[in-house]
């Protein structure tokens, strides 16, 4: 069998040959294509031949699992579970790109995942419409190839298509890291630095929530991330957002007041609507109301163990644990709430 080469444009893949590239994936072939990092097989998951004439084409034990290739972030979720803040983060600011994460799997087992930062790669995963698997295109043991030729040099007769999209741009393999746990467990090191993993691994996401964003979720994010400053913290990142989805609204004149006494500034603050990517990459998520519980869980249900309302933190003998919305109220109520949140926030600060 010869294997039939067609060239695709990198930057503007051609509809058709990105149709005939997948279709032979769909149909059970095996298919070489271009990623940022080096060159790979792809192959149809769900087709059991495709996957042992993969393994053998590699000389590659059946038992050593492939990591999957997805074509977007949310794929993440039809596969792994326990997605933890962490991992959502790398997902958020990697992905597409050089590194691989190792999830735990709905079938109680574990995956790997990668979304490959590569026009070609990411149109023909789009298009096959199956999962894919897309290792190396390389006899197990030899180097990864970055080029078509390299590639040929391999593999000639033993897969069905090359698509040749040039030279990769990195030239070396993904990062892989097992995102089950912290710390983060490095089980190959490649494109993606180390280093720039550890920055995100080692930052925690503590985000607050009111109605609109532009009093008491304001009021709170100020004074966290005075007394992290204080304390010369750089380990966390404090968020506000609002339930009601509204954008860009400055805070209250009364809020502005209030915190110009701690000698902080909020005037530049713009008000923003929470959504599901923000929940899912905070580790602790503090509310005002109880009401804000509802609309945060319809957006992320798996953060219900991570949502506390504030007023919790507070020493204070009451059982109603709303912080109530000073909104249209006098000063004095403004200023009851900003108390109620400021002792909150002395205890948070001893807890993170």
């Amino acid at each position: 069998m010869k294997t039939e080469v067609i060239q695709i444009n990198s930057q503007a893949p051609e509809k058709a040959k990105i149709e005939q590239a997948a279709g032979v994936i769909k149909k059970g072939g095996l298919v070489v294509i271009p990623t940022e990092t080096v060159y790979g097989i792809a192959a149809n998951m769900l087709n059991k031949k495709a996957i042992q004439r993969l393994c053998e084409v590699k000389k590659r034990p059946k038992d050593k699992p492939f990591t999957l290739h997805i074509g977007a972030k949310e794929e993440a979720e039809k596969y792994a579970v326990g997605i933890l803040p962490f991992a959502y983060r790398l997902i958020d600011k990697f992905w597409p790109g050089p590194i691989t994460m190792i999830f735990q799997a709905k079938e109680n087992n574990r995956i790997g995942l990668r979304m490959p930062d590569h026009h070609v790669a990411l149109a023909i995963i789009k298009e096959a419409g199956v999962p894919i698997v897309c290792p190396s295109a390389n006899i197990s043991g030899n180097l990864a190839p970055s080029t078509a030729q390299e590639v040929l040099y391999q593999l000639e007769s033993l897969v069905d298509l090359v698509v040749d999209s040039g030279k990769t741009p990195l030239g070396m393999g993904s990062t892989i890291i097992d995102a089950t746990q912290l710390p983060v467990k490095f089980l190959r090191e490649g494109a993606l630095a180390k280093e720039a993993i550890e920055q995100v691994e080692n930052k925690k996401v503590i985000l607050f929530v009111c109605t609109g964003n532009s009093c008491r979720s304001v009021m709170a994010q100020a004074l966290l991330e005075k007394k992290l400053a204080d304390a010369n913290r750089k380990d966390v990142e404090v968020l506000s957002a609002g339930t009601m989805m509204m954008q860009g609204l400055g805070p209250t004149e009364a809020t502005r007041e209030l915190l110009e006494k701690e000698g902080i500034d909020v005037s530049k603050h713009r008000s923003q609507g929470i959504n599901e990517n923000m929940l899912k990459c905070s580790d602790l998520i503090l509310i005002m109301e109880k009401a804000h519980e509802e609309r945060i869980l319809q957006l992320a249900p798996q953060v219900k163990n991570r949502l506390f309302l504030l007023k919790e933190f507070a020493k204070i003998d009451d059982t109603d644990l709303d912080i109530a919305d000073p909104i249209g109220r006098p000063m004095e109520f403004y200023a009851q709430a900003y108390r109620l949140i400021k002792e909150a926030i002395e205890r948070i600060v001893g807890i993170i």
